[in-house]
């Protein structure tokens, strides 16, 4: 019969095709009527824009030649025809400043982050990947990248209120907020890394006696533990900094 052999090469193809496959193929964005022009067509008119797209880190994807023609600023713009035939009127080019998903075709991974229980609000309230990511130039991260400092100036630009200064500063904060929480999105409440004292024990020693007491710190913390998280029993509610208290009790 010929069946178990085509079976049995459909198998072998996926197989392999599994196993090979180490990208993500992604079909370029399609505008109705327009076609493709080339990044050079974009620089009569955004001249800065192009000469400054060399820093960023999406330059990193751009062919060359021929391959180039889908590339550059309409892989992610659409094909720039009509924008171009029309001056530049707004509606016949795409826009990720004002539609988050075509920065979410190809960054798949971000995506699933964003669909977890606590999530930014990417789509709601105006908020797009553009207001954190500068995709045109130097570092994606429009904050500085992986400087820890800087890294943090993105999230204080909507979190104010978690910059301090403060009297009595929480270690964790130098390391930058990502060292507690997701950007994106986390499974866990408040898009934290860990749940509940997890995420603390993580970097706070804890020591156990004999007669089963955990102490942290040198304070016994067997009866507190149990009470629920770290901030939320009452003990460490200034999670980021205190003002009036080193163990940011207030």
């Amino acid at each position: 019969m010929v069946w178990p052999g085509l079976m049995a090469l459909a198998v072998a193809a996926a197989a392999i095709s599994c196993g090979t496959l180490t990208r993500t193929v992604m079909a370029p964005p399609h505008i109705p009527g327009a076609e493709y022009i080339g990044t050079a067509a974009c620089a009569d008119c955004h001249e800065e824009l192009v000469a400054a797209f060399r820093t960023a880190d999406h330059a990193r994807l751009q062919a060359s030649g021929a391959n180039a023609l889908q590339t550059g600023c309409e892989s992610c713009h659409g094909p720039g025809s009509l924008h171009s035939d029309s001056g530049g009127e707004m509606g016949t080019i795409l826009n990720p400043k004002q539609d988050s998903s075509i920065c979410l075709d190809c960054h798949l991974n971000t995506r699933a982050e964003f669909m977890q229980v606590s999530h930014h609000p990417l789509g709601e309230n105006g908020l797009h990947c553009g207001d954190c990511h500068d995709p045109h130039q130097g570092s994606a991260h429009r904050s500085g990248g992986f400087a820890r400092v800087s890294a943090n100036e993105g999230c204080l630009e909507c979190h104010p209120s978690q910059r301090g200064p403060h009297v009595f500063e929480h270690e964790a904060v130098r390391e930058g907020c990502t060292a507690c929480h997701r950007p994106h999105g986390s499974v866990n409440a408040n898009l934290l890394t860990e749940r509940n004292a997890v995420l603390c024990l993580k970097c706070h020693f804890q020591q156990q006696t004999g007669g089963g007491q955990v102490f942290i710190g040198g304070i016994n913390h067997t009866l507190f533990l149990p009470r629920g998280t770290c901030w939320s029993a009452g003990c460490h509610e200034a999670v980021h900094g205190s003002q009036v208290n080193s163990s940011l009790r207030y």
